[in-house]
């Protein structure tokens, strides 16, 4: 399926409107195949440019600019691009790494994000830390070694982007029964917090008798698996979570009118961390390709941000990750690359040469 860019807008419009979920690859350069792309007609962007002077692709192109401010620049000028043709609904995940010049590291990822966030409306969502686990080797005697990157997750909208966080959540462990009473997977039965309440001078009698419903009720919850588990914070107990004033945080000023509150945790499990520990792909043995990003970076983005038989958009696919990930999830792709040797070595992957 890969295809001239000069004829590729029909081409493109067609296959967004097929059942076709084979990934559809463009030999192009990705700011005039964007162009030539309907818009709002894709659900999630996920990518992974050149760097900027880390190295030299297959063709010549974006982050060989002599100065970071022509690469920024570049950059957002094709964000800007992606903003137009992704829908309202979506989202945009972008991995980038940073650069030495002098002996000083430029921050680029965030000179990017800033760049796109005063500039183009995006809304940073998160910033993903990619922990390399097994980084590269590093011979300079004066710093760290570097060994992780950003992954932004960046939308179009406040509120109301498409998010599937149950896809995500990892499997919770489940409660059991100890000698009659309902006990959780780390250990929580109750009768911590019940001989607290008892023993409380924090308390009134009412809030104990308000604080021993609640946790039974509570307990009750954590039986049916309403909940995986639960904490609860006692005035003179616990710590108030995250603040004591009531100005920045609600569950002090929980704490002040009742007594007490509780931390549910959600049936489904718990919500993937902003620090992703994964290897590169190119210690698994990639061939081809200086820097393809790994499959398990483009996994959970891709559950999270585009919904079944939704279209996922790579504007430098390099030799097909993204799209290889979407195609085994059910989702439609459009890869876009300016080598046809990297589009060929994506086509193989996807084993769309058969």
């Amino acid at each position: 399926m890969s295809i001239d860019a000069i004829k590729s807008t029909s081409e493109i419009r067609e296959y967004l409107t097929s059942l076709v979920t084979r990934p559809l690859f463009v030999v192009g350069d990705s700011l005039r195949v964007l162009r030539e792309m309907p818009a709002e007609s894709v659900d999630c962007c996920i990518t992974s440019p050149p760097y900027w002077r880390q190295r030299k692709y297959a063709e010549e192109g974006i982050g060989l600019e002599g100065e970071w401010q022509d690469y920024v620049s570049n950059l957002a000028e094709i964000a800007g691009e992606v903003h137009r043709v992704m829908k309202s609904t979506g989202s945009f995940w972008l991995n980038i790494g940073d650069t030495y010049q002098k002996k000083c590291l430029m921050g680029i990822p965030w000179r990017v994000a800033i760049e796109l966030a005063d500039n183009q409306g995006w809304i940073l969502r998160n910033d993903v830390i990619w922990n390399k686990v097994k980084g590269g080797p590093d011979n300079s005697k004066d710093k760290l070694r570097n060994t992780h990157e950003y992954l932004f997750h960046f939308v179009k909208q406040p509120r109301d982007y498409y998010y599937d966080v149950d896809s995500i959540r990892a499997a919770p462990h489940r409660s059991r029964v100890v000698n009659g009473a309902v006990v959780s997977a780390t250990g929580v039965s109750g009768v911590r917090y019940q001989r607290q309440i008892e023993l409380s001078t924090a308390l009134s009698e009412e809030e104990k008798t308000a604080a021993r419903q609640a946790l039974d009720d509570m307990l009750e919850q954590l039986q049916a698996g309403a909940i995986a588990d639960f904490r609860m914070i006692i005035r003179g107990q616990q710590r108030t979570t995250h603040s004591d004033s009531e100005a920045v945080s609600g569950r002090a000023r929980e704490l002040r009118e009742k007594g007490f509150y509780f931390l549910r945790y959600h049936p489904k499990g718990s919500k993937p961390r902003d620090v992703w520990d994964i290897l590169p792909e190119d210690t698994q043995g990639r061939k081809g390709h200086f820097a393809p990003f790994p499959e398990d970076l483009c996994k959970l983005p891709i559950l999270a941000t585009c919904p079944e038989g939704g279209v996922v958009l790579d504007p430098f696919c390099g030799t097909g990750t993204a799209m290889l990930v979407a195609f085994h999830l059910g989702r439609k792709s459009v890869g876009i690359d300016v080598s046809d040797d990297y589009v060929e070595i994506a086509k193989e992957r996807c084993r769309l040469l058969l």
